[in-house]
């Protein structure tokens, strides 16, 4: 059984220009040493940019459910919920090198693939967040990638890919949360300036000072009085927030 994902509507609105064009990119943090699963490291060892926006994205959440037979009366007993699966992000990535004729597909391509092996002494890959403009995923491993090579030069080099890429959640879904928050959420985005606080910023977005701490833990801000101007803020959606 699958749920719907819903996307919802930035807190404060979009204050960028509709034609201004944000490229998507994945980010790759490093994973928690202990193999815990509770938080991201703020860690970011790498990033891949996509060099095309992708067209389309596909969300998908299923539940589990145990169905019985009673055998006296011999029809089921109503099916027990066990809980939800984590949710799951589908996307393609398209890379193009014919303008240079170069190796750069074959780079990024290998690049994906070596998110699906461990890191380092770690006992997982890296954590995977996929950002576009004020969209943010789960926190989650990249769980397969199928890489489809369609343009060579002369020599046989790829020069242009589809890479079909699937990342799922890690954490799964917490106790209380909203079933349709944890795959895909719209945030906004907020680009620091000097004189700004965590304070002015949450001000700003939902009309209370006092929900400066959600921005911090958004961002992984250990001290909020050590803001540099120029820093890239993701404002987690009022419906993100529940009633804290």
């Amino acid at each position: 059984m699958t749920s719907p994902v819903a996307f919802t509507s930035p807190a404060g609105g979009s204050k960028g220009s509709p034609a201004s064009l944000q490229h998507a990119y994945l980010e790759l943090r490093e994973p928690p040493s202990d193999g815990s699963t509770a938080k991201p490291s703020s860690n970011v060892i790498g990033k891949i940019d996509f060099q095309f926006n992708p067209k389309e994205l596909s969300l998908a959440k299923t539940s589990k459910w145990k169905r019985e037979t009673q055998a006296k009366a011999k029809k089921a007993a109503p099916p027990e919920f066990l809980g939800p699966d984590p949710a799951k992000l589908s996307l393609e990535l398209f890379f193009d090198a014919t303008e240079k004729m170069d190796d750069g597909v074959v780079k990024s391509v290998e690049q994906l693939f070596t998110c699906t092996v461990r890191y380092g002494e770690a006992k997982t890959p890296p954590w995977v967040i996929f950002y576009w403009g004020g969209l943010t995923s789960f926190p989650g491993f990249i769980n397969s990638v199928t890489a489809k090579y369609t343009l060579f030069t002369p020599a046989g080099m790829p020069v242009r890919a589809v890479c079909t890429v699937v990342l799922e959640e890690i954490a799964g879904e917490k106790k209380g949360q909203n079933p349709t928050s944890g795959a895909l959420a719209a945030r906004d985005v907020h680009v620091l300036v000097a004189g700004d606080t965590l304070q002015s910023v949450a001000y700003r977005a939902y009309g209370d000072a006092g929900r400066w701490r959600a921005v911090a833990e958004a961002n992984d801000i250990d001290d909020p009085l050590r803001l540099r101007p120029g820093t890239r803020l993701l404002v987690p959606a009022l419906e993100e927030l529940g009633n804290g």
